[in-house]
C-alpha cells in the first residue's frame, strides 16, 4: 500500500533562511524533514537526546540539527548545525514549512458518503467522507462517523459510530468501535519563558492488519515520524496513545492505559488497566505490566513488573507482604 501524505509543504526548505550564518551560495535546499531513522539523502533531521545515539550513528540524512555535546555521534559526511535548543529550532522550521500542522482544522471537504462510489461498503446514517478517501471492499462504517481527506481504510474493516479518522492509514480486518478519535495533533510543546511553542505534527497513524480498538480510544498522529500499532494488537476502552508511539504485534492493552510520546512497545506485551508508560521508553518483547503501574524506565524482554515505579513482580509482592 502506498502511504499518503497528509501535509503538503508550503515552500522550499532552504536552510540559510533559518540559519543566516550558513553560506547562501551553497544552496542548502533540503528535500524533507524526517527522523534520524527514516531520513535519507538531502533530508534534514534532528538529534536531541543521547537515547537516540544508535540511530544518529547510522542516519542517512544530509543535514542534522544537534548540540555541541551530541555532534560527535553523527556520521562524518553529514552537515551538522549546532544549536542550543534542538526541538525549538526544528519546531520553528516545521511551523514555517507546514503552517497548518500545529492545529487541527476540521476537514471542510467532507460530504455525505456517496454510496455509488463505494458500492461494496455499508454505511450507517450521516457518514461524512473527505476527498481522496479510499475504503476497501466489505467494510462497514457506522452512523455519524467522519472520515477526513486522504484517509485509507482496508478491506473487511468495521468502523463504529461517532468515530473520527484523520491522517490515518488502516490495513485489512481492523475493528474500531464507537467514539474513537484517531489522527489528531499530539500534545507537543516546547516550554518557553513567556509562551510555550507548539510542536507541529506532520506524521500519520498506521494501524496494521487485524487490530481491534475498543470504544473511546484516542490515538495521536506522529510529530515527524508515524504513530503505529502492530498486527493483531487489541486495545480496550479509553486507551490513549500519544504521538510517535510504536506498539508491536499481538499486544493486549487493558482499559485506560496511557502511553506518553515516543515510547516503543515490543511484541506480545500485556498491560493491565490504568497503567501509565512514560515517554521515550523502550519496552521489550513478552513483557507483562500489572494494572495501575507507572513505568518510568526501559524494560528488557520477558520481564513481569508492577507498582509505581514499576519493579519486578516478585520484588513488588515481597514489599507488599512486609
Amino acid at each position: 500500500m502506498s502511504l499518503p501524505i497528509f501535509f503538503n509543504r508550503k515552500k522550499k526548505i532552504k536552510l540559510h533562511n533559518f540559519f543566516p550564518n550558513l553560506d547562501p551560495k551553497k544552496n542548502l535546499e533540503i528535500k524533507n524533514i524526517k527522523t534520524l531513522k527514516s531520513s535519507s539523502k538531502n533530508d534534514l533531521t534532528f538529534f536531541d537526546s543521547i537515547k537516540y545515539r544508535q540511530y544518529a550513528m547510522k542516519t542517512k540524512a544530509s543535514y542534522c540539527l544537534t548540540t555541541e555535546k551530541l555532534k560527535k555521534f553523527l556520521p562524518k559526511n553529514i552537515k551538522v548545525i549546532v544549536v542550543k535548543n534542538v526541538l525549538f529550532e526544528i519546531a520553528k522550521i516545521l511551523k514555517a514549512v507546514y503552517p497548518l500542522a500545529d492545529i487541527d482544522i476540521p476537514d471542510l471537504s467532507v460530504k455525505v458518503a456517496n454510496k455509488k462510489k463505494f458500492k461494496s461498503v455499508k454505511f450507517g446514517n450521516n457518514v461524512l467522507i473527505g476527498k481522496n478517501v479510499k475504503i476497501g471492499n466489505n467494510s462497514i462504517i457506522g452512523s455519524n462517523s467522519i472520515i477526513e481527506h486522504n484517509t485509507i481504510i482496508g478491506k473487511n474493516c468495521v468502523i463504529g459510530s461517532n468515530v473520527v479518522l484523520k491522517n490515518t492509514v488502516i490495513y485489512d480486518d481492523v475493528v474500531i468501535q464507537d467514539g474513537c478519535k484517531i489522527g489528531s495533533k499530539g500534545f507537543g510543546f516546547i516550554p518557553m519563558k513567556d509562551k510555550n511553542f507548539k510542536f507541529p505534527h506532520i506524521g500519520r497513524v498506521i494501524i496494521n492488519d487485524k487490530v481491534e480498538i475498543a470504544s473511546g480510544c484516542t490515538i495521536d498522529r506522529g510529530s515527524v515520524g508515524d504513530t503505529e500499532i502492530g498486527k493483531n494488537t487489541y486495545l480496550d476502552n479509553q486507551v490513549h496513545i500519544a504521538h510517535n508511539v510504536k506498539i508491536g504485534s499481538n499486544c493486549m492493552i487493558a482499559g485506560q492505559v496511557g502511553f506518553a510520546g515516543s515510547s516503543s512497545i515490543g511484541n506480545n506485551v500485556s498491560i493491565g488497566g490504568q497503567a501509565g508508560i512514560s515517554g521515550h521508553l523502550k519496552i521489550g518483547n513478552n513483557v507483562k505490566i500489572g494494572g495501575g503501574s507507572g513505568v518510568i524506565k526501559d524494560i528488557e524482554d520477558n520481564q513481569v513488573v508492577m507498582g509505581y515505579p514499576a519493579i519486578p513482580f516478585k520484588e513488588f509482592i515481597k514489599n507488599w507482604k512486609k
